[in-house]
């Protein structure tokens, strides 16, 4: 893409809708200094759930959710990525008053064999791996940071196909790792041959979702390969609750009956719909973000479907997206969608000017395939971000945005 030169609006605001700068603690010090406006910084394993909840100091309780929005550099969430997935075991049905059953080395190994593809023969090999947590701790801690942070969102978790755990450290890979790195990833180390089952995948994610539904928190969600197996899980957890679609002639009938009754009744109508849709939680999200989306066109259509009674927004990377054969996938996909469901992100695992770098980088590129004004376009993304956090891209004059959770 040819270089433009017009001068990028960072007033209008800017917000990176995923990100993981807790994965290099020495770069939270940057984000004070960077032009982005609020930083949507995603958990996904064990080691980072505290620093993320650590590097967004909890809303004091005394201050209501819109007056802390104003001050956001960093919007926490908190999850469990599919990678780190086999860590946790499915506890359901267990006394929660008996001991934790993976004491035992015997029960850690049927754990690891149950869970993996293919089931791993190497006693090595599942040694080296951390004991498993059980799902309902993992959902209790979670919920936990959640109702501390009124405005932290599920993430980042989902499917993945094609992922493979690491093998172990090796004793030279110890001493030569960046320290500065929060431990728990790959950094480097080789594959083994060892996959997590799709199906025990499934039951992590879907405990995730129903908590995300119970809480009314919007959700990141990772598919790799997987777009089909989302989909699948979230129309079981929408079965029931769908939208009624309208045909022509019943919404002609409707809006007849709503212009007899004047615009005010129908202000009221979703004034009490919106406070309805707030006090009762679902079994899933209302709101849900498929970050740095690979897919092609027609699962997208399958998530807008207007009987759908989540909203779906998908974002993109220039470091995911943009890159390599797959860009001119995510062209297609960007025409395709509606202007409100666009978002943008850097992806990046370090705060400061490369992450500020790729916000403008990927906004440039996703204004220049809407056919977008710079000026206009950033906007769009901003109350885009806006909906999708907080259920409304609206602002009122003192600053504070209008709560309207569908």
């Amino acid at each position: 893409m040819a270089q433009d030169e017009t001068a990028f609006p960072w007033e209008i605001g800017v917000f990176d809708a995923h990100c993981h700068p807790t994965d290099t603690m020495a770069s939270i010090a940057e984000i004070p200094r960077m032009k982005a406006t609020t930083l949507t910084v995603m958990a996904t394993r064990g080691e980072d759930q505290d620093l993320v909840f650590q590097t967004a100091a909890p809303v004091e309780a005394t201050k209501s959710v819109t007056t802390s929005r104003k001050k956001e550099r960093i919007l926490p969430c908190f999850g469990w990525h599919p990678w780190f997935s086999h860590q946790i075991f499915d506890d359901e049905g267990t006394r929660k008053d008996e001991d934790d059953p993976f004491m035992t080395t015997q029960l850690k190994q049927a754990h690891y064999e149950k869970v993996l593809t293919p089931s791993p023969d190497d006693e090595t090999f599942i040694f080296a791996l951390p004991d498993p947590k059980p799902l309902s701790h993992l959902i209790s801690e979670t919920r936990t940071r959640l109702l501390a942070h009124p405005t932290a969102l599920v993430g980042e978790v989902g499917l993945d196909r094609a992922f493979r755990l690491p093998n172990a450290w090796t004793k030279q890979e110890v001493q030569s790792r960046d320290a500065t790195m929060t431990p728990g990833s790959r950094e480097g180390r080789s594959l083994s041959p060892y996959r997590v089952q799709l199906d025990h995948q499934k039951t992590v994610l879907r405990a995730q979702l129903q908590l995300a539904g119970e809480l009314s928190r919007p959700v990141s969600v990772h598919s790799v390969q997987a777009h089909g197996a989302v989909f699948d899980l979230l129309k079981e957890l929408w079965s029931g609750h769908e939208r009624k679609v309208l045909s022509r002639r019943e919404r002609k009938q409707r809006d007849a009956e709503r212009s007899q009754r004047g615009e005010a009744d129908e202000e009221d109508e979703e004034k009490e719909a919106s406070s309805k849709t707030n006090a009762t939680p679902f079994p899933f999200p209302s709101r849900i973000c498929m970050h740095s989306y690979s897919g092609p066109v027609d699962p997208v259509r399958q998530f807008l479907d207007p009987s759908n009674p989540s909203d779906v927004y998908f974002s993109f990377s220039s470091l995911i997206n943009f890159s390599g054969p797959s860009s001119q996938k995510v062209i297609q996909v960007i025409k395709a969608l509606p202007d409100d469901r666009v978002l943008i992100e850097s992806d990046l695992h370090t705060a400061g000017k490369q992450m500020d770098d790729l916000l403008e980088e990927v906004a440039r590129q996703v204004c220049d395939v809407r056919g977008w004004d710079l000026r206009k376009g950033v906007q769009q993304l901003a109350d885009n971000w806006r909906r999708f956090v907080y259920g409304s891209s609206e602002v009122l004059p003192n600053g504070h945005d209008v709560l309207n959770k569908r």
